[in-house]
């Protein structure tokens, strides 16, 4: 796939080692944009797909004044189509990218430096399901060193106080991803849990994390198809971005 197309902006969708793909989409509609936020980051970018969507979801909240949106991977030819691709949108003047480790961009950091939103699709699969191709192992494997405990103890460090952080994984790590979550400090506000379809078990779900504990996290249930068409609630979710919502 050369180019992935959406209402307001596109995606160079050739070099990166993963692809645009239904659970990135999902976690830039579904997760929580606060009008407060000016500092976001966007771990393990890819083509950058997430971090537009954000951009362009802040965008519609405010002015993009002082609004700046980071953007890292690992992966050389994903962080240059990356940048491409931000270079293409309409939010250029708030994005970057940067081609480094959590771990490298982290300790690059002024210690000062704080983030109002963290966010990430990251790699989740164990070493029994490699792929051939290893670059798409390298993005989807957690043998590559990201994974969510990486991505907690980060926001642990970086979190404003009042910021939080969302990732998206398969269903069946909630109950570790919670526990760890809670070793850090960080508590969950929200979950969408989402199904492809009614009969079956929710496949993955949209965690969002904050310091701030609360008395009740907020569940959501999200459907993808039903009798073999996209449902209501996934096309209002998906409206302002996929050209068929």
């Amino acid at each position: 796939m050369g180019e992935f197309r959406f209402k307001r902006f596109s995606v160079v969708n050739q070099r990166s080692a993963m692809k645009v793909n239904t659970d990135g989409v999902l976690l830039g509609a579904a997760m929580t944009i606060s009008q407060d936020a000016r500092n976001l980051l966007d771990v393990g970018t890819g083509t950058g797909t997430i971090a537009l969507m954000a951009a362009q979801r802040m965008g519609d909240l405010v002015s993009q004044d002082g609004i700046r949106v980071n953007a890292i991977d690992i992966d050389e030819p994903s962080a240059t189509e990356a940048a491409e691709n931000f270079r293409n949108s309409p939010w250029a003047s708030c994005l970057n990218v940067f081609n480094t480790s959590l771990d490298d961009y982290s300790a690059s950091l002024d210690p000062q430096v704080r983030f109002d939103h963290i966010f990430s699709n990251p790699p989740y699969f164990d070493d029994s399901l490699q792929a051939p191709d290893q670059r798409r192992n390298d993005s989807r494997h957690t043998s590559t060193g990201l994974s969510y405990r990486e991505l907690l103890e980060f926001a642990k460090e970086r979190l404003t106080q009042s910021g939080h952080i969302s990732i998206v994984l398969p269903s069946d790590t909630e109950p570790a991803l919670t526990r760890h979550a809670r070793m850090c400090g960080l508590h969950l506000f929200r979950i969408v849990r989402v199904k492809t379809v009614p009969r079956k078990n929710p496949v993955r779900i949209i965690a969002e994390f904050g310091r701030v504990r609360c008395p009740e996290a907020e569940e959501v249930l999200l459907t993808i198809q039903n009798e073999g068409k996209y449902t209501e609630e996934y096309l209002s979710l998906t409206h302002d971005f996929y050209l068929f919502a």
